[in-house]
Formats: C-alpha cells, structure tokens, sequence
C-alpha cells in the first residue's frame, strides 16, 4: 500500500495551497464584515460578495468540483488523491464553498450523479456543479433516534401523480441559506413492508413548494452559523410530482447508505485540516507567550501536549488515507469497517487538538478573536452526524466478533 501521489495530484495541491495563501487566509476580516454587514440589512442567511468573487477565481483556476470522482463531473479524483485536497480546504471551515466542495452539497451532487434520472441531473445536478444553486439533506428527527434510519417518520404517501409529504427535520445544514433551493427528503412511503430497510425512501422537495417551513434556525453549541444555518423545517402537506422520487419506492436506505460513505470520509478529511490549523496556531502561541517568567514552549506540559496533538494528528491522517484507498480498490461496501473507524477516530482525535489549542490561548480561546470555537463545534458535532460514535464502534466490533459466534 502506497500513498504517493501522481502528478496531477501534486499540481493540484500547490495550486490549492497557493490559492489559499493568496485568495483566502487575507480575506477573513472582509468576509466576517460582509456577514456582519448582511445580519444588519436582516438577510443573515443572504449570499456576499467575497464568496462570489473567491469562486469565479477558483473555477477559473481549475480547482472546482474536485470531489467527485466521475470524471464526467468532477476532476477524476479517487478517495485517496482527494483527501490531502479536502484537508487543505480543511484548514479554513468556511472555504469548501469556495472550490464548491461544501456539504451536503457534496453528497446530493453524489446521490443526483448516481441515482438521479435524466431529468433530475438535467434540473437539479447541473445548476449544483456550476454553484448557481444550493442544497440540503433532510434526514435527522427530533423525534426519534435518526441514526437508526429505519425509525424516520417522515410520512411520504402516493396520491395519484403526486407525493404528500408530512414531517418535522431537523439540523438541515444549509437550508436556511438563500440559495438553497432543493431538499433531499428522506422518509418512509412503505412503513408497514416487513422489511425494515425497504420501507424508506428519498424524494426531491424544491424548497419554495407550499407546505415546507422553515420553523427555527438551530445553533451548534449555542452559536448560530450563517450563511449556511442547520434549521428545523414542517413538511405539512408538501406535494411534489412522482417524478422527484429518486430510484424507485423503498430505495431510500440504499441511496443513504451509498451517500454516507463519502460523506463520512469527507468529514475526516476536512477535520484534520482544521486540527493542523489549531496545531499550527497553537505552536504560534507557545513560543510567543509568557507565563512564569518563560514562554509556554519551554515549559514541559506543554511539550508533552504538542507531541500527543501531533500524533493524534498523524494517527488520523493515515486511518483516513487507508480508509480511502479500501474505499478506491474495494469498494465502500468492503471498507465499511475502515470507514466506521475513521469516522470515530478522525473526530475524537482531531477533537482534542483543537481543545488543547483552545487550552494554550486561555480566554482567547473561547472568543471571537480565533476560529477554535467553530473548529470545535464542527469536530464535536461530527461524533453525532452521519450516525453517532456508539453506532459506528457497534458496527466494528460486530465485525470483528463475526469469525468467532457460530454460524447461523
């Protein structure tokens, strides 16, 4: 198993870290003022102009749709040769828009190219590749435990050439943005098939269809986070023509599953990139600081902390990189173990670095004046999405029981 990279992917990649030393690490300040400029004019959730200017220069420099690995769509990118890309983009938590490598619409662009119709690639994909549009996955419940998909409620019932949809979501990343314009819904249109994992399915919702509201924006430990929003959102009588079904009634848990894979890899490439920036940041600190009449970087915990946050970096990293390359040679299917171990350790790992960098800035650390917070509150979150730790570590060690119970 090797992990060099070709050519094209190294272009790619000084081509990347170039564009970030140029185009986004100087424009922080200018991006937090045109937010701060929309949430005065009350359109909080609007688009601003950095963002759309940042992505003309990306496109134009080739670096769009890089995570997708048809070559149809996107730059013909396996697992492997996008993970030290989506790190890099990583380092920055609001960039991946930028390059229009941003979930969720990463995974609906996923699910449309493989399991859209020609009509839905033509209405729906084209608009999302271009990053004229924007969209979201309805999935989570506030009702029930929606890390187990078979329990979704959401109701989705035939009525001549329309589904009705009626439900309560929840944490619908990116619905609350302006430019959002369609929702993948998950929900059940055979709730009494007597196989569980045929009872749901996915249905195409456009976001302005009567029926859908918007009811509250939700906060990620108590901070809201536009432009994107995770928002709760009624279906009441939502109805679309059957047309907007994807695959076929009672595919629903299949689309997901094939869905999440990536989804989930994505993730954990994205937070390393932030723990390298919180490392980064907080090696800044401690050979700057001064505490006891010495700075922080001569001091021996602190040592002993940088060493421990680089090996959980390094140990992630590598997870990661050989969750994709099981991925690339024998598919999401065969790798589901490697990935439900990345997707725990990737977090967890990436987690405690970014709460030791908060440690090393004291005060500063929980304030406005760095990015930790929102690192942390986006590594934190992923030990829930795209299904909890206790899920994940349940599928391994199912796994890894197999060969020793009987057969059945």
């Amino acid at each position: 198993m090797e992990f060099e990279y070709s050519p094209k992917v190294l272009a790619l990649k000084a081509k990347l870290l170039a564009f970030m030393e140029e185009h986004i690490y100087p424009n922080e300040e200018r991006r937090e003022a045109e937010l701060a400029e929309n949430a005065k004019r009350g359109r909080a959730y609007a688009p601003y102009p950095l963002l759309e200017e940042l992505k003309a220069k990306a496109r134009e420099a080739g670096l769009w749709n890089l995570f997708l690995p048809e070559t149809e769509y996107g730059a013909g990118l396996s697992n492997l040769e996008y993970a030290p890309l989506a790190e890099i983009m990583g380092r920055r938590y609001w960039c991946g828009e930028v390059f229009n490598c941003s979930a969720p619409d990463t995974g609906n662009m996923e699910v449309l190219a493989r399991y859209g119709s020609p009509a839905q690639k033509q209405r729906w994909l084209e608009p999302l590749l271009e990053g004229k549009i924007r969209s979201a996955f309805a999935m989570t419940e506030p009702a029930v435990a929606s890390s187990d998909a078979t329990n979704i409620e959401c109701s989705i019932r035939r009525d001549g050439d329309h589904y009705v949809i009626n439900g309560r979501k929840w944490y619908i990343t990116g619905a609350s943005n302006e430019r959002c314009e369609l929702l993948i819904v998950m929900g059940k249109t055979a709730p009494d098939h007597p196989d569980r994992h045929r009872q749901q399915s996915m249905i195409i919702v456009p976001k302005d269809t009567p029926g859908v509201k918007i009811v509250r924006d939700m906060a990620l430990l108590g901070v809201f986070d536009p432009p994107s929003g995770h928002p709760e959102i009624v279906f009441e009588n939502v109805r679309v023509p059957v047309e907007n079904l994807l695959l076929g009634e009672g595919r629903g848990f299949e689309i997901a599953q094939g869905r999440l894979g990536p989804g989930r890899i994505h993730h954990c490439m994205r937070v390393i990139g932030m723990a390298e920036a919180a490392l980064e940041m907080m090696c800044q600190r401690l050979v700057s600081r001064v505490a006891f009449h010495k700075t922080l970087a001569e001091q021996g915990v602190w040592r002993e902390r940088v060493a421990e946050c680089r090996m959980l970096i390094d140990q992630a990293r590598w997870m990661v990189l050989n969750a994709a390359y099981k991925m690339d040679t024998v598919g999401n299917k065969v790798a589901a173990k490697e990935i439900a171990m990345i997707k725990v350790i990737a977090p967890k790992n990436c987690c405690h670095v970014i709460d030791t960098a908060m440690q090393a800035f004291g005060a500063a650390g929980f304030s406005q004046d760095t990015m930790l917070t929102w690192y942390y509150a986006y590594a934190r979150h992923l030990r829930t999405a795209d299904g909890p730790d206790e899920v994940h570590r349940n599928a391994i060690a199912k796994q890894e029981l197999a060969a020793y119970l009987p057969a059945r």
